[in-house]
This record gives C-alpha cells, structure tokens and sequence, in this order.
C-alpha cells in the first residue's frame, strides 16, 4: 500500500531514495498506531519489514523537531552495530544515531548523551550505566519520544523479569524528568505478543501481527544421523554431521550459518569442519564470551562475504543482517518452534534458501523426525516473564529507591508489590520524601540482569593473565571444575584450578580428544504448596521447594563416539536456591507391575526426563532453564514423586504453566516416548542436560507405561 500521506516529505524521499514506495499492511497499521499514540508491538516472522516498521515513527518525529531523543533497547551488542549501520543509509536529515554500551570509550560517552538524538543500547547498560546515573541524562529523558524494544520475544525468563523492571524504572525516571515516552516493540512471531509487552513495559499495547510480507522459497530438511545400532537406537554425532553440511556448503561457494545449542558444540563443530575442508580460512566460530573487537570482526566478514560458514549459538540467531545466506543448519531442536523459526528465517532472505535441523539422540529431537507434522505444524510458544518474582524484584526496587525517592505514587509504574518490597528491603530508609536508598555503594552494581545470581567466575589463562570468558557462578562448578575441558574461539583449554574465594577458574591449553561432562547429584524439599488438584487421577501440586545441588564428578568422553573414557570425583560446595516446581504422586493401580526396584526408579527418572524435554513446546524456555528430581520414596510425600522445577532461583512461571497444561504435556510426553525405536534404559533419549546424574538407570517402556495410564484415567 502507498506511504501513508502524513510521513513527513523528507522521510518519504529518503524511502523513495532506497527505492521504497510503498508499505507492507502490518508496516501501514504500526505508522499509524504510532501516530493515535499507542504503544505497538509488531510480532510478524522474519524478513517481513519490522526495522522499517518501527524505524519510520521514530524518524518521523526526528524530522518534526531534532530535540526529540529516542531509545533503542536490543539484547545484543551485535544487533545494535548493525542496527545504527542500516540507519546511516537512510540519511534523514536531522538524525544522530551513537551506540552507547560496554564498548562505548569513556571519552565519547559524553558526546553522545549530549549530541544523539537516537541512541542504541541494551538493556544491561540502560541499568548500569544510565538510571542509576539519570542526571547526566535529564536532556535525554526529558525529551524522550519513544522507547523500542527490538527482539522482544528474547526477555523471556529470568532475563525478560529482569528487564521488566528496568523498563519499568526508565518510564518511573523519565515521568521524572516531565516525558512520557511511547513503546514500540518487534518480536519475533510468538503466541501472547500483548501480553509479553505488558508484562515487559506495565502498558497496554496494540499488537500488529497479520504478516503481509512475501515469502521467498524454502526447502526444509529434517536430517537424522545415520543409524549405529539399530537394537539400541544409536546413532552417529549431530556434531560430525552438522559439520559434514558446513564443509560441504562451504566447499560449493555457499553461505551458510550453523547453529548449535552450547558454545562447545560450535566450536566443535568449527574444529571439525575445518578439518573436513583442510582450511578454516573461510569459516569462524561465534559465540558470547568474544571481546567485542572479536564479534564486530567476525560480523563485518560474514556480511562481506569474505566468510562462508560460522558455527554459532543463539548470539546469531537474532536479526543480524549478514547478507544474503544460501543456507541455515540447526544442529538439535533449540528447545522452542519460535527459536527454530527464528533461526531458519535466516535463510533464503532474497533467494531460494535451504533449512535444516539435523537431529541429535534428543527423545524430542528423534519424536520429530518420526512425526514431522508435529514439528512443521506446531503453534508457537507463549513467551514467560515475571517481574514480581521477589528475587529479581528486590534488586530493582533498591535502585529504583537509589534513582529517586519512592512512595505510593510510584505504584502506578512500578506496581504495588514494589512498594510492599520497599517496606520491607533492610537497606531501604523511610524518609519525608519516601523509601531512599542507606547503603554507600549503588544497588544497580550489585547484580546483572542475566542471573538471579549476581556471582561470576572469570576465566582466565595461566600463561599470559588474560581473561578469556566469564561464567555464571551456578553453571561454574559444572563447566569450569578444576580438569574440565573449555573452548574458546575454536581452542581447547583446560582447568587447572578453580579458586572459589577470588572466584576465577584458570586455564592451559589442551591438545587432547576428549571432552567433559558434569555430574551432579540433587534434593529437593517442598517448602510451600500453592496449589494442589487431582489430575489424571494422581496428586498434582505447585508451589515453592528449595533444592540443594552438588557436583560430584566429571566424565571425560571421547570427542569421537561420545564413549566414556574416565569418571573423575570432585569435591565442590553444595549450593542451595528457592524456586517453583510442579510435582505429582503417582497412584499404586498407575505403577502397578513398575513398583519393584530398580525398574520403579528407573521408570520416575526416565518419565521426569521426557517431561522435561516436552515442558519448553509448553512455556517458551531452555532447557537448561529446567531441573528436575525423581525418588522412590520422598520424605515429606512418602511416596513415588516426580518433581519437575524452574532452574532459577525464586521461579519465573515455567513450571506453573506446565501445571495449567498439565493434560496437555503428559500427552505430548507419552507421543515422544510411544515411538521411541531404543529399548528400555536409554540413557540418552531421555537424558535433560540440567540433571547430570549420568548412570542412574532410566526405564523408558516403564515410564512410556505410566503416562498411558494416567491418561486413561
């Protein structure tokens, strides 16, 4: 349709000079829900226009009055190089577009708060380094126009509860400052878009999500690696085969893109293509943890050209523009549709393209390479945040009180449970004015927005003190113990020590064909039921459980079959955290037959980890997002329990949608398990990566029998 009338003259030829004339119907509906000033998420798929979509009411307003500022919020500080990249080729009058984040040098900084009126950031910056600093910024807020949130479906999760609050507190400060700045939003296609900008930003929102974009062709593969032993369902690596395809695409002058579920599978992969090929001049890793120097290199070459084939994590699989791509490879399900989409929208943007997800010996993965249907025609998730989980909110309510005062007229923003926190929060004084922050230090500092933990291990190598990565205390005990194998940009490292009380893993490089994998041990007390019904003829509850975790040992397994060469113990910490679970207590007439041990273990173990392989097409999470522990008999319960709990400390909803569709995801577990080709005993169809306790016995036909009964109920 032809660009709306009232576009300011200077926008329209800008457009026209790119050659534009014309809107898509969503890119139409956004322009003018703009201008009725309403807040606007546009959740259409990829490729279909959403940048100019939202780009145009932003430039709109900069081209009425150069003293409006606008912020743009992305969750990666690739997406914002790229973003201030596309916004220089429209050359509208007017526009000063500056990134400003952790690579911004301190001597620009002040320029562009004073100098930009389109300013591009993250999330993790805008609470660092803008709100509890809000005074250098009031020429900022004062004229702040609109706010975007690109790639909103990515705040999901503890992230996404994290950044509620900050949005929250940015719309607290620029009320402050006299402002009122609307919201737009773009999101990849998901199944509550309203409710997830809601949940983000405390608005309400118009969604726009009829995609009127064309679509280029696509050929979509599913690619099961070939069968090992056809009695135990084995087959060969997802790893060798993903990078089987790279190499072969590569080798043929094609562009292509891999991605993997952890960093060490990309570079795994990397290493091995570039085996394959006997040159890694055309390919590169990528993934977090790169210097900032590293990733803008890598990006700038694959958009060049000048690299054919990157293996690379989720950090690629948002809207990056890298050229023209011939091909997308996703080596295992990534845990949601709307991800997977995501991902192989990245192929064929002007051209006939080519998708493939390569399976691994996931039961999710295997259940859809037997029903494909199920995979191509599967909904989308719902995405789930919660910005009151008292763990995340406490943070936030303390500096929003370091910000500026906060009293009773501050609930309109940020809600009333954070001024029942306030009350409540020991470093928070009550004062004439309202709750002000008593400490000496700035409460923003203490925690990012990434964890419920604000701890973090640096990693750093033993010959030239260079740190190299960073890691999360709670995945620190399982990824860098002392003898684990790291990778980073395509090298193999390993820890030597891991020193607890400087917090910092040091490492060495390493030559051998190995790799590791943790090993943990787990309980889990119930602390609070919330809710609790008979379902599917069993107990089924929510509510609260604290969890106690331990990582006991490593096994050292063979790069090449994946065989267990060595298991190491280990004598770490035990570290405890609060969260939500859902649990259920199976009926004696349900384990009628399975009650004699090892088989009734072996059945709960085998069923707590199909549910949680199933629980992400349920609530749009990880699978590391997930933790689970099953007994034959629990203290409190004194029975057969299941427990299936949020992986974060404090819950951000996860399992409580699970207990909401419960019927629906005891369904899709049984329909996973029924065609399962292995015997009973898998340990690797059914083995969630959270769990780690690798030779525990898991029953596949027990528990593929126990699901069919509570569903005959």
């Amino acid at each position: 349709m032809p660009v709306p009338a009232d576009v300011p003259v200077s926008i329209r030829e800008a457009l026209a000079a790119q050659g534009i004339d014309s809107l898509y119907e969503h890119q139409a509906e956004v322009w003018h829900a703009a201008q009725r000033g309403e807040n606007v998420i546009v959740t259409t798929g990829t490729a279909s226009g959403k940048t100019l979509a939202f780009n145009l009411p932003v430039l709109s307003a900069l081209a009425d009055d150069a003293k409006n500022r606008t912020l743009y919020l992305y969750p990666t500080k690739a997406l914002a190089q790229d973003q201030v990249r596309g916004l220089g080729t429209f050359g509208v009058k007017g526009m000063r577009a500056a990134i400003y984040d952790g690579d911004t040098p301190s001597e620009q900084r002040w320029q562009v708060r004073k100098w930009s009126n389109l300013i591009l950031s993250n999330p993790d910056m805008l609470h660092l380094g803008v709100l509890p600093h809000h005074d250098r910024w009031g020429d900022v807020l004062s004229n702040l126009r609109y706010v975007v949130v690109d790639e909103a479906h990515v705040y999901r999760g503890v992230f996404g509860s994290h950044v509620g609050n900050v949005l929250r507190r940015l719309r607290r400060l620029a009320r402050v400052y006299g402002a009122d700045p609307q919201f737009l939003f773009a999101s990849a296609t998901i199944a509550n878009p309203g409710e997830l900008a809601h949940d983000l930003s405390g608005l309400d929102v118009t969604v726009v999500g009829d995609d009127a974009a064309p679509r280029a062709e696509r050929t979509i593969a599913l690619w099961n690696p070939p069968l090992l032993d056809e009695e135990l369902g084995l087959r060969g690596s997802s790893l060798a085969e993903g990078s089987k395809l790279l190499a072969e695409l590569v080798s043929k002058g094609l562009r292509a893109l891999v991605f993997a579920k952890s960093r060490r599978a990309a570079e795994l992969i990397h290493r091995l293509a570039a085996q394959r090929l006997g040159d890694d001049s055309l390919l590169s890793p990528y993934r977090a943890g790169y210097t900032p120097a590293q990733r803008r290199e890598i990006e700038q070459r694959l958009f060049s050209g000048e690299l054919l084939g990157v293996s690379a994590t989720n950090a690629l699989e948002l809207g990056i523009d890298v050229g023209a791509l011939d091909g997308v490879v996703s080596v295992g399900f990534p845990g949601t549709v709307a991800s997977l989409r995501q991902q192989w929208g990245r192929a064929g943007r002007r051209g006939h393209g080519l998708a493939v997800l390569v399976a691994t010996d996931d039961a999710l993965d295997q259940y859809f390479m037997r029903e494909p249907e199920m995979l191509l025609n599967r909904r989308v998730e719902a995405a789930i945040s919660d910005h009151e989980n008292p763990r995340i909110l406490d943070g936030h309510v303390a500096a929003a009180a370091f910000e500026a005062p906060l009293d009773e007229a501050d609930a309109e923003v940020l809600g009333s449970e954070a001024l029942r926190r306030a009350a409540q929060h020991p470093d928070l004084k009550k004062t004439d004015a309202g709750y002000v922050w008593a400490g000496r230090d700035y409460p923003a500092g203490r925690f990012g927005l990434r964890s419920t933990s604000p701890d973090v291990f640096s990693v750093v190598e033993a010959a030239s003190g260079a740190v190299l990565g960073a890691v999360e205390r709670e995945k620190a005990y399982s990824t860098v113990h002392e003898g684990a194998i790291y990778l980073h940009l395509g090298e193999q490292y390993r820890v030597v020590a891991l020193d607890l009380t400087s917090r910092s893993a040091i490492i060495e490089p390493f030559t051998g064909d190995y790799y590791t994998q943790a090993k943990k041990e787990s309980t889990t007390a119930i602390e609070e039921t919330l809710r609790a019904e008979q379902r599917l003829g069993l107990d089924l509850a929510f509510g609260r459980v604290s969890v106690t975790e331990q990582v006991v040992g490593y096994q050292k397994k063979s790069i090449r079959d994946q065989t267990t060469i060595e298991l190491v113990p280990l004598d770490l910490p035990e570290t405890t955290f609060e969260t939500e679970a859902v649990w259920y207590v199976p009926e004696p007439e349900q384990l009628e037959d399975l009650e004699r041990m090892p088989t009734l273990l072996g059945t709960l173990h085998a069923a707590e980890h199909a549910m949680i392989a199933i629980l992400p097409l349920w609530a749009m999470c990880d699978r590391w997002d997930i933790g689970g522990l099953s007994t034959n008999i629990h203290f409190q319960t004194g029975r057969p329990t299941i427990f299936v709990y949020d992986g974060h400390a404090g819950g951000v909803g996860i399992t409580e949608r699970g207990f909401d569709a419960f019927e629906g995801w005891v369904e899709d577990t049984a329909r996973m398990l029924e065609g399962c080709p292995c015997v009973a005993g898998c340990p690797s169809c059914v083995q969630s990566p959270k769990c780690g306790n690798l030779n525990e016995p898991l029953d596949k036909s027990g528990a593929l029998t126990l699901l069919r009964r509570m569903l005959s109920i």
